[in-house]
């Protein structure tokens, strides 16, 4: 943890100087002490270091990290915004993921005949492939807007709700991905899934929220307690792992239990002030990282494997980026926004990873495919600072050098 954090640190630090998001930074950290560059240049010291008994309890303290993160980003989201903006959000949401998985299903058989895993079925691969290219990194987009100082504005704002609704689609999806994988009745059905996450969002937003606006009513002046803390992560927490047992991400289940917290301004601040410095310096650094503990660029050794590399990353970003700015300009944005808000969506980072992850241990990707998508995940995440830096949006904070 150790190394962890001072690498991340350093590497957070050098891509703040070079205008990009500290995740970017943290992420190649991970792969500068992983086994693409720190294990293949010493494997014996790489070993020692990180045995692969380190990685489950790491992995379980980055996981809680993240539901702890989500949960502070859905407690100040501004729902003032959401509303006012919800046009854009439905439209951009609905082009960016079905261009981009389009695009997918058009390419599939051709990437599959290459670079797909065996005994696995043409339509389980197209799925996956459409899932891999359609979704959005919700906690590396949340991040890169705190880090603009944009969370709270309606580009922002618009910007979650719209990966919300994109990444809720991608899970769903690759749930019904996941029913061709296994079909031994382990599996709650489709039909079931969305039966429990009907009743999960009822009781959140009929039942949860409103306890929390009357508990932020009567005690709208009073400081937020450490009992009172306590139970609303407790919540938090119990949210994340209705969601995942639900079958679709914990994440998400966090971040509406943020969005019901009360929204009391100092309430807000208080959660913020006590939960920022472990997330942000300890937990958060450890999940980045990780990530890069499992990638391997020494497997695109050959020209045609950097092809379909380009390939795959020319339609990643033309789908999601372009679904994106189409719906925006449908829904009567500017191009200065409808830009913007395309950028802010082609984030992919960490949660494309947890994805790749699930169709390479299920052996759906090849190993050689899912460190091409690894890149793809890399370079669209990183050209996202860079974008909104060109357009010079108002909101925008300069890095802190």
């Amino acid at each position: 943890m150790s190394v962890v954090l001072l690498v991340s640190m350093a590497c957070g630090r050098i891509a703040r100087l070079l205008g990009q998001a500290r995740v970017i930074g943290e992420i190649f950290g991970g792969i500068l002490i992983g086994p693409s560059v720190f294990g293949r240049i010493a494997p014996h010291p790489f070993a020692a270091l990180f045995p692969a008994t380190s990685l489950a309890p790491l992995e379980s303290l980055s996981t809680v990290g993240l539901v702890l993160y989500l949960f502070v980003i859905g407690s100040e989201l501004n729902l003032a915004h959401l509303r006012d903006q919800k046009k854009t959000a439905l439209i951009s949401s609905i082009a960016g993921i079905a261009l981009p998985f389009g695009l997918a299903l058009a390419v599939a058989p051709l990437i599959q005949s290459h670079f797909g895993g065996y005994g696995v079925s043409g339509i389980c691969f197209a799925l996956f492939l459409g899932v891999s290219l359609s979704i959005t990194a919700f906690p590396v987009l949340a991040r890169i807007l705190e880090e603009r100082k944009m969370q709270a504005t309606a580009l922002g704002s618009t910007a979650l709700l719209c990966a919300a609704v994109d990444d809720v689609v991608a899970w769903v999806l690759l749930a019904v991905a996941m029913t061709f994988l296994r079909n031994d009745g382990s599996d709650p059905t489709l039909l079931m899934r969305f039966i429990w996450l009907a009743a999960y969002l009822a009781v959140m937003m009929f039942v949860v929220r409103p306890i929390g606006r009357w508990l932020g009513t009567r005690n709208a002046g009073e400081e937020l307690s450490y009992e009172m803390l306590g139970v609303m992560l407790a919540v938090g927490l119990a949210s994340a792992a209705v969601t995942d047992a639900i079958g679709v991400h914990p994440l998400f289940g966090a971040f509406l239990a943020g969005v019901c917290f009360p929204r009391v301004p100092a309430w807000q601040q208080a959660l913020r002030g006590r939960l920022e410095a472990v997330l942000s310096l300890v937990l958060l650094p450890l999940f980045f990282a990780l990530t890069g503990l499992r990638t391997r660029f020494d497997l695109l050794s050959e020209a045609r494997a950097w092809l379909w590399t380009g390939v795959i990353l020319v339609l990643a970003v033309a789908g999601k980026l372009g679904g994106a700015v189409f719906g925006a300009r449908a829904s009567g944005q500017n191009w200065t926004s409808a830009i913007a808000l395309g950028a802010l969506l082609n984030t992919r980072g960490l949660v494309e990873l947890i994805v790749l992850n699930i169709a390479y241990n299920a052996h759906v990707f090849s190993p050689t495919l899912f460190t091409m998508l690894v890149v793809m995940a890399l370079v669209t995440t990183s050209i996202t600072n860079p974008i909104l830096g060109w357009l010079k949006l108002p909101a925008e904070e300069a890095p802190s050098l």
